[in-house]
């Protein structure tokens, strides 16, 4: 079922379009990964899906009970400051802080969805611990945690692996793709190509002037994604089957 579906979107600030008409439809259950261009508008697009900024055409329509307000968010920069003073288990439960209805405290059911999270991603025993003291890969486990949080539909990240060196950003990988296979959407803007085509289930490509969307494999066959080697092309003979690849495509 689709959750969430853009129709000839256009989005841009003081009225200067970054992109526009852009077509594309995430199902329930998806890994979209964003790639392209350096300015061609991923983190704008994400903006938009958020309703951070508003459309000047087009619509972005939600569907299966997904609004806005209950989209998990991991952004390229947290408005958490790395050395803010919490622990991991309040840094957590914040991600609640759109669904509470009224007062000041947090109801039963959701500690115990904190802390079935906090299992999941790793860092139950580091419910206790200052955030400002964890390393980087664990900060940024803590932020997806808060991330589902606000949600067991959709999730939106933006750069999730700057800053991680190559073993805190496979195990990242690993663990977010854990996640959708149990049943978590998720919209990933990335300039990591290897690993959004091997991740993931669709390609959202935006160009300053050109856009495509389709599956992985629609990609890697299209005439922005055809330069790209790559191991594990669901062609048999393909010549994606390679190693490497444009990182920065």
């Amino acid at each position: 079922m689709a959750l969430l579906k853009a129709y000839n979107l256009a989005l841009g600030y003081d009225g200067k379009k970054v992109l526009s008409n852009l077509n594309f439809t995430v199902e329930t259950g998806d890994f979209v990964s964003v790639i392209g261009e350096n300015g061609s508008g991923k983190t704008t697009l994400i903006k938009g899906i958020l309703g951070l900024i508003g459309k000047t055409e087009g619509s972005i329509e939600f569907s299966d009970g997904l609004a806005q307000n209950n989209i998990g968010y991991l952004g390229q920069k947290t408005n958490i400051s790395r050395d803010f003073p919490a622990s991991v288990e309040e840094i957590v439960m914040s991600g609640f802080l759109n669904s509470k209805l009224s007062g000041l405290f947090y109801s039963k059911a959701q500690r115990q969805d904190a802390l079935r999270l906090m299992e999941r991603t790793g860092i139950i025993h580091l419910r206790k611990a200052s955030f400002s003291q964890l390393s980087g890969g664990q900060q940024q486990r803590v932020l997806l945690c808060r991330a589902l949080c606000a949600t067991s539909k959709l999730i939106l990240l933006d750069e999730p692996i700057t800053g991680l060196d190559p073993i805190a950003s496979s195990e990242f990988y690993t663990l977010l793709k854990e996640l959708n296979n149990e049943g978590v959407t998720v919209i990933m803007v990335t300039h990591d190509v290897t690993s959004a085509i091997r991740l993931s289930s669709h390609i959202l490509y935006l160009g300053k002037n050109t856009s495509f969307f389709g599956n992985t494999h629609e990609y890697l066959h299209s005439n922005v994604g055809r330069g790209i080697l790559i191991e594990g092309c669901p062609c048999d003979s393909c010549s994606h089957n390679k190693k490497g690849g444009r990182e920065n495509a």
